[in-house]
């Protein structure tokens, strides 16, 4: 007997495997109406999810063109301090966006395995609401504010 660590859910449909001959119509937003996560929300959130990587990726290089640009060496030291505090920034601004990419990539590969929109923690889903407003969320809102008010106890600590 294997044991799943995986919450009783339904199966995904078959063939649900996203394709690119998927059709979406352009207005089409997820429903309540409709069976959670089906082939066409599915669908939805990998594109929505993808727009947002691709647009992450070309701040990233243009960020990067940035820093190259300013590597010069400016002579005056309150130029010199200002250019650095602007490329501490941009740094600091990259590293959170390659941690979203990362984010990002995980809701991807739970789209593919078939546990994408739903609580990680409860098993519950996730609110479409929710998801179109943070398509990277793992937990349903109560989960995600009964984890922040845990983290907070233990920082405080």
């Amino acid at each position: 007997m294997t044991v799943s660590n995986h919450f009783d859910r339904p199966a995904p449909e078959q063939g649900s495997v996203m394709k690119a001959e998927t059709f979406l119509p352009e207005d089409y937003r997820p429903a309540e109406d409709e069976p959670f996560m089906n082939t066409r929300q599915l669908e939805y959130f990998r594109r929505k999810l993808l727009v947002w990587k691709a647009e992450l990726l070309d701040q990233s290089a243009e960020t990067l063109e940035g820093l190259h640009e300013s590597a010069r060496s400016v002579p005056d030291i309150a130029d010199r301090a200002s250019e650095e505090t602007d490329r501490a920034l941009e740094l600091r601004t990259r590293d959170r966006q390659r941690k979203l990419i990362a984010k990002i990539d995980a809701a991807l590969r739970r789209i593919e395995n078939g546990e994408y929109g739903y609580c990680e923690m409860s098993g519950e889903p996730i609110s479409l609401k929710r998801l179109d407003a943070r398509p990277i969320a793992t937990m349903t809102l109560e989960a995600q504010e009964k984890h922040e008010r845990r983290e907070r106890v233990h920082r405080d600590d």
